[in-house]
C-alpha cells in the first residue's frame, strides 16, 4: 500500500528546515548504507548524530504525531529518527531493498522496518530527474511530490531514486515499525478507518458507525503484536 500524505510540513516549517539544511554539513550517504545498498548509493546525508539531524527530525516526528492519515495508515509503534539526504546533479540511488532491522544510533534499541517514508523538502519544479521509483504488485510508481508532502510504502518494496539531471533534491526519510506488521492487514484497517471517518462526518448518529468502529478495534486486537 502506497499512501500520499499531504501537508506534513507547512510553509513556515519548510522555510526553517530548508534554511538549516542549506547551512548544514553533509557527508557521503554511503556511511549509513548496508553492504548491498552501498554499491548503488550516490548521494549526501546529514550525519545521523548531528545536532541538525536531531533537531529537524524532532520537528517532523511532532508533525506526524498530529497527522491523522499517518496515524491511520502506519499504526506506528516505533519510529526510526528521521534522516536527511541530498541529491545533486549526477547523483542517484540504484535499486535496493531496505534492511529489515535498523539499530537506532546511540541506543540499544532496534526496530523492524515495516514501512519506509520519504518526506520531500524541495519542490519538483526545482530539479529534473530524482523521482523515487517504487515497485509493488501493481507495477512501478515514479513519485515526485510537492515540498512538505510524504509517501509511505512497505519496506519490503524494491525502490530506487532516479539520477538528478539538474538542480538539487533534498528529503527526509525514515522507517516505521507498525503495531500491525502485515501490509495487507494494515491496508484493510486503513480503508476501514477511512470509511468510518467518512460515515462519522455524514451520519454521526448511524448505528452502522458504532458497528464498524467495533469491528475496526476488534481487528486491531486480533492483528496487533504489541
Amino acid at each position: 500500500m502506497l499512501v500520499h500524505l499531504r501537508g506534513v510540513l507547512n510553509a513556515s516549517q519548510l522555510a526553517m528546515v530548508s534554511k538549516r539544511l542549506n547551512a548544514a554539513d553533509w557527508v557521503d550517504g554511503r556511511q549509513t548504507a548496508g553492504a548491498q545498498s552501498a554499491k548503488v548509493k550516490h548521494n549526501q546525508q546529514l550525519a545521523e548524530e548531528s545536532e541538525d539531524a536531531r533537531a529537524l527530525g524532532q520537528i517532523i516526528v511532532a508533525a506526524l504525531e498530529r497527522h491523522p492519515v499517518f496515524l491511520s495508515a502506519a499504526l506506528p509503534r516505533k519510529l526510526f529518527p528521521p534522516l536527511f539526504n541530498r541529491y545533486a546533479e549526477g547523483m542517484a540511488f540504484g535499486t535496493h531493498i531496505d534492511n529489515a532491522i535498523r539499530q537506532v544510533p546511540g541506543t540499544p534499541h532496534r526496530i523492524r522496518t515495516d514501512l519506509s517514508a520519504t518526506l520531500f523538502l524541495t519542490d519538483p519544479e526545482t530539479y529534473q530527474g530524482g523521482a523515487l521509483v517504487i515497485e509493488d504488485t501493481y507495477g512501478t510508481h515514479a513519485i515526485k511530490l510537492p515540498a512538505g508532502d510524504m509517501v509511505l510504502y512497505p519496506s519490503s518494496s524494491l525502490h530506487h531514486v532516479e539520477k538528478i539531471t539538474s538542480g538539487t533534491r533534498t528529503a527526509a526519510f525514515f522507517w516505521v515499525q507498525s503495531m500491525v506488521r502485515d501490509d495487507a492487514e494494515r491496508a484493510l484497517l486503513y480503508e476501514l478507518d477511512t470509511a468510518i471517518r467518512t460515515i462519522g462526518q455524514d451520519a454521526p448518529e448511524s448505528q452502522a458507525l458504532i458497528a464498524l468502529t467495533g469491528c475496526y478495534h476488534n481487528l486491531i486486537r486480533r492483528w496487533s503484536d504489541i
